[in-house]
């Protein structure tokens, strides 16, 4: 890879058709490669098996494909990347930096230790100096310091995490057998050369972890945006289980100019009128990054919800 190619990235899971919270992180992750000069991979995030919708993936690339958007290269699917996770998992495990854990997520649950950052608790360290007598491995994890591990967001600013105190030993293949998404993304995006990772605020507080992993693993640390989320009125994430509906791809111009009013960039009324063809550049051209709202989330307008 030519380490000079600006190259961002979008990385939808097929666990349900686009919605327009995925799609707002599509917009915002497009433009910002291409007003940059750079180039736009697609990635499907299918690792997580159990999840995937069949039909899923198909849709999303319709969509995406109706709608304007012009990847580089071919997508590429987590699920045929297994080795590359193993072998990134084998090189901390000769490092000492990855261990085995017999800990259940109950046993966890159950630890006297604080809520950690994603709202679960904080990994005790139970296993970190070896399995407990008469315990097998469930899963493995990677050893985290008690020291600050941070980044400035090109959007939300600076963030800092003590990954011991606040996450614990997070892991990295779990007790089914999948590879934890922390491993694949980090595994995947060093290997694709991305330096620009744009992506929605929902997953800003797993970047330190992401951060260390490249660490360990040698890695360079591209920058990162994240975008605000949108969300129902109750404050909830768009997603499959919050009943978020698709996209509808003949929604055309307009409801991609609706991701970019959304995003806070100044769309004039007349842009919904306008072709494919013309809108992209118009996008491209005019888009800021420094206009999107410094915010986690906001919610959607109502024509964006479900009925």
């Amino acid at each position: 890879m030519n380490a000079a190619v600006r190259r961002g990235r979008f990385a939808p899971s097929p666990t349900g058709p686009l919605h327009f919270g995925s799609l707002v992180a599509a917009v915002g992750s497009y433009l910002d490669a291409r007003a940059g000069g750079g180039e736009w991979l697609l990635r499907i995030e299918d690792i997580d098996a159990p999840r995937n919708v069949p039909g899923a993936e198909a849709s999303i690339l319709r969509t995406l494909e109706a709608l304007g958007f012009a990847w580089d290269g071919v997508p590429l699917y987590q699920s045929t990347r297994l080795d590359r996770y193993r072998a990134a998992l084998d090189a901390l495990c000769q490092q000492d930096d990855a261990y085995p854990c017999a800990c259940s997520r109950r046993e966890v649950a159950d630890s006297r230790q604080g809520p950690s950052v994603d709202g679960g608790r904080v990994y005790p360290g139970t296993c970190r100096a070896g399995l407990p007598p008469g315990r097998t491995a469930r899963a493995w994890r990677l050893r985290v310091p008690d020291a600050a591990v941070g980044f400035v967001d090109r959007v939300q600013g600076e963030v800092v995490q003590n990954l011991e105190r606040e996450v614990g030993d997070f892991v990295l293949l779990r007790a089914d057998g999948q590879f934890a998404y922390q491993l694949a993304v980090v595994v995947d995006d060093a290997e694709s050369g991305v330096t620009d990772v744009v992506r929605g605020a929902d997953l800003i507080d797993s970047t330190p972890r992401q951060i260390w992993l490249q660490q360990r693993l040698g890695a360079a640390t591209p920058r990162y945006a994240h975008l605000p989320v949108a969300t129902n009125a109750a404050g909830e994430k768009l997603s499959k289980q919050t009943l978020a509906p698709a996209v509808d791809a003949a929604g055309g111009v307009p409801l991609l100019a609706r991701a970019l009013r959304f995003l806070g960039q100044a769309v004039p009324a007349e842009i919904d009128r306008m072709p494919p063809s013309e809108f992209w550049p118009w996008a491209i051209a005019h888009w800021r990054l420094d206009a999107v709202p410094r915010r986690r989330g906001i919610v959607c307008p109502d024509q964006c919800l479900p009925p």
